[in-house]
């Protein structure tokens, strides 16, 4: 699942129109198989059964069937999470995701989808792009959402054979330097490439420190903004002790991100007027469109409201920015919102 993909089925989701009819949400966990979220499933399935009636019970039924049929043929070799988003009845609607990370087990009735736990994933789980490089080779990883994908292995032709046969050992170190120039070059073009087709906001560069180094000074600006940490790794280190390593950058880096849109937030109150917080204010401005970032506290108890305001900020085109303790913004009831412009009833 790319993040062009996920954000498309979020709006999809969001802008669903509503009727009568219930829509069932359903989020499962099935990194140990389907067992536990089934049985899960049946225990709330129960529950809900004893509280609806007449034709939304018949609507549920049939949307009940799709999942039911879906789960009899899904494969889970690569899957540890699934969501399902169905609704029966005059205007029927189906969307099943899967995702190579673990989701919390949830089964929601409403007349609209449930959205936050995608709008945690886009928000929250891993996606950077790590270079490993020594002097001889360079290989450029993408992480996404749970899955490492290798995307290009660059690999400098052998010299060293070639010196006191052909080449004086003053020719070959003139050469090697010019191929190591044009060796580096070529990485970095291949990056830029990847991070603007991908989308990528976070870099980690890994392997040789001289390398690193050399990398990080040829890049763009743009992309030497993106750049959060440059790790020495030995090269004999295993694929999944580097990955682990790079994750533990990337997590670090998106924590204080999150806490930077809070102190923003809060100097934006005391000085132009162009944040709001609690709830009756952030809801008002994004009915307005008038919020450019809506910042929440994953502490944010409230799940009706929680769920609405990430709805209006997916329609308003509203960027979403999931904080995790952070007591200042607790003292805000968990919200606020940037805003774009403010209230004409302010000047």
């Amino acid at each position: 699942m790319d993040l062009k993909n996920l954000k498309q089925h979020i709006k999809t989701l969001a802008t669903l129109e509503e009727n009568d009819d219930p829509v069932i949400s359903c989020y499962l966990n099935v990194e140990k198989g389907l067992h536990n979220s089934q049985s899960y499933m049946e225990q709330r399935i129960q529950w809900i059964e004893k509280s609806i009636f007449g034709s939304q019970k018949h609507s549920f039924e049939e949307a009940l069937k799709v999942i039911d049929n879906r789960l009899k043929n899904v494969d889970l070799s690569q899957v540890k999470g699934l969501a399902f988003f169905t609704r029966g009845g005059k205007s029927p609607f189906s969307l099943e995701l899967r995702f190579r990370v673990p989701l919390p087990n949830e089964f929601i009735v409403e007349t609209t989808p449930s959205i936050y736990r995608l709008v945690e994933l886009k928000d929250t789980y891993y996606r950077y792009v790590f270079v490993l490089s020594t002097e001889e080779s360079g290989r450029i990883f993408e992480v996404n959402y749970g899955e490492v994908t290798e995307s290009v292995w660059v690999e400098r032709p052998e010299l060293r054979k070639r010196i006191g046969r052909e080449w004086t050992k003053e020719h070959y170190q003139n050469h090697r330097k010019n191929r190591t120039e044009k060796f580096v070059k070529e990485k970095v073009k291949i990056l830029e490439n990847i991070v603007n087709s991908g989308g990528y906001t976070h870099i980690v560069l890994v392997g040789n420190a001289k390398m690193t180094a050399r990398i990080k000074n040829e890049l763009p600006p743009h992309l030497q903004e993106k750049v959060i940490d440059a790790l020495k790794v030995s090269e004999k280190e295993k694929l999944n002790a580097i990955v682990a390593e790079t994750l533990n950058a990337f997590v670090n880096q998106e924590q204080q991100e999150s806490l930077e849109a809070v102190e923003l937030l809060q100097k934006k109150i005391y000085t132009d007027g162009l944040a709001v917080v609690g709830i009756p204010a952030c809801l008002k401005a994004l009915q307005k469109g008038q919020a450019d970032m809506l910042v929440l506290a994953k502490e944010f108890k409230e799940e009706d409201k929680r769920e609405e305001l990430v709805k209006l900020a997916t329609q308003t085109g509203c960027k979403v920015e999931l904080v995790e303790d952070s007591y200042r913004l607790m003292q805000y009831d968990g919200v606020g919102c940037l805003l774009r412009y403010r209230s004409p009833e302010t000047y």
